[in-house]
């Protein structure tokens, strides 16, 4: 065979050879993140993005002392002082006495997330509150969207 004794151009063939060198190259680098991600033990943080937000709209309303805009926070109800009484299992002086400045953790200064996790039907987060040494879990609905205290504890490392 000869260079002037090439075979026919097959477009088809041609075709499928630059699909399936694109769909190689998208693989290799949707793995790559992947292993990035876990690698990092980053595990698709931005999946738990509006909990993540809620729970740091609470605790800045906490850090300010306003403790009435967290309740209606914590009960996703911003007019909760309208009706109150639709949310007697867990009052606003109960509320007051958790997360006031009386509080285990006293005053409350700062806060960090540690780790969160979709369990059921809400997402757990872990918080270092205070720069303490034990995380405290909260838990918020998906269905709801109101934050509660998590009976789930989450690994948070070493």
């Amino acid at each position: 065979m000869t260079l002037l004794d090439a075979p026919a151009y097959n477009a088809r063939k041609a075709r499928l050879v630059h699909n399936f060198s694109i769909a190689a190259i998208v693989f290799v680098v949707v793995v790559g993140i992947t292993a990035w991600f876990w690698y990092l033990q980053i595990p698709w943080q931005f999946w738990h993005w509006s909990a993540d937000h809620r729970i740091n709209q609470f605790f800045s309303a906490v850090q300010s002392g306003d403790l009435k805009e967290a309740y209606g926070l914590w009960n996703n109800d911003p007019n909760w002082q309208q009706h109150p009484q639709n949310f007697e299992p867990y009052g606003f002086s109960e509320f007051s006495k958790d997360w006031g400045p009386a509080s285990d953790y006293g005053v409350i200064r700062s806060h960090k997330i540690i780790v969160a996790r979709h369990v059921g039907n809400g997402v757990v987060i872990g918080l270092d509150v205070n720069g303490g040494s034990t995380p405290i879990f909260l838990r918020i609905d998906d269905r709801t969207n109101t934050i509660g205290f998590s009976p789930i504890e989450l690994y948070s490392g070493p």
